[in-house]
């Protein structure tokens, strides 16, 4: 596939849910211990994009979504299990998940089955060749929570090479720093959300985005020192409405999304302060609340849509779209 390249920016000349935005959540803890965006291995970004959502090593014990990722390597590799058998394993529960297929069936009971998505099986396949080769973050809790609860049937796995040290010019690059604030607040944002549907049903995903969606974005944006938006060229929420700039990003995305073009995050950097746009993409989660009313969104669903967002245009969404875009902007030199 080919790099959409950044100096696509220079082509272009140089989400979306209500609520007050004087209050605010506290979410230092999702700020201080997530871990650094990888520079080294591409299935690291990967699975803070693609899984951190439900299975963050950061979530509390008590209050999780799902089981964190080290809990699936303990479950599927052993002293003889090859790089190939463990990813084939994976990806096989993924592709279509079912009880059958599960080897994790204390998660399942606890938690219910994993619910279905669209994912690429190459990307599946680089987020556990990571896994398998080295040591990934785990809740500090962990290991002594799974010796317990197995009574010593099931050995605790993180084995694997220790990623290295990044030197402080590589990890201050602004692609990587606008890239950890995006994704630590849409695992922020997702956790709870999912949480929200997890106990009520998608109905209580339309309150908790007119409720809660702006005071935690807000909250990540003061924790961060950065300014966080969601946008879109079809916004639910009209504060959202993407600008011209910003519009013709979200272009340049879905052509590349749509050509199944690999694509980095556009950055400008004027004055000392950086401009970030990364693009918001649907799974088959997101046509619950954002697919074809007709058959993706449940009546009662689309009338609390309505209801709540009357002009609402983000609708009619498939699988694998650009539905909006992250504009995040912040100093340079900030920490």
């Amino acid at each position: 596939m080919k790099k959409l390249s950044l100096v696509l920016l220079a082509l272009i000349a140089l989400s979306s849910c209500n609520s007050d935005k004087k209050k605010y959540t506290d979410t230092s803890e999702a700020i201080h211990s997530t871990a650094q965006v990888s520079t080294e291995h591409p299935g690291k970004l990967l699975m803070q994009n693609k899984c951190y959502v439900c299975h963050n090593p950061n979530a509390d014990h008590t209050g999780r979504i799902a089981p964190p990722m080290v809990a699936v390597k303990s479950h599927y590799l052993n002293n003889d299990t090859t790089k190939e058998e463990f990813s084939n394993a994976i990806w096989k529960f993924v592709q279509k998940p079912t009880i059958d297929k599960t080897k994790m069936r204390g998660a399942v009971r606890r938690f219910g089955i994993m619910p279905y998505q669209e994912f690429k099986e190459e990307d599946i396949k680089l987020i556990s060749e990571y896994m398998y080769d080295y040591k990934i973050d785990e809740p500090e809790w962990f290991k002594e929570h799974m010796e317990e609860e197995s009574q010593g049937k099931m050995k605790y796995r993180n084995d694997g090479k220790t990623e290295r040290e990044v030197p402080s010019e590589e990890s201050e690059k602004p692609t990587d720093k606008g890239l950890q604030y995006a994704l630590n607040t849409k695992q922020e944002l997702g956790k709870n959300l999912m949480s929200a549907i997890q106990q009520k049903g998608t109905l209580e995903a339309v309150s908790f985005c007119n409720k809660r969606a702006y005071p935690i974005t807000d909250s990540m944006s003061i924790a961060q020192n950065a300014t966080i938006r969601r946008v879109s060229d079809k916004p639910r929420n009209q504060e959202n409405q993407a600008n011209d700039k910003e519009l013709k990003i979200i272009e340049i995305f879905k052509q590349a999304v749509a050509s199944d073009q690999d694509y980095e995050p556009i950055t400008e950097t004027i004055n000392g302060q950086v401009a970030f746009y990364y693009p918001i993409t649907t799974n088959s989660m997101c046509l619950q609340c954002h697919g074809d009313p007709k058959k993706d969104i449940e009546p009662e669903v689309l009338s609390a849509l309505l209801q709540r967002y009357p002009k609402d245009k983000a609708t009619g969404y498939g699988v694998n779209e650009v539905r909006g875009i992250w504009s995040i902007t912040y100093n340079q030199l900030a920490d």
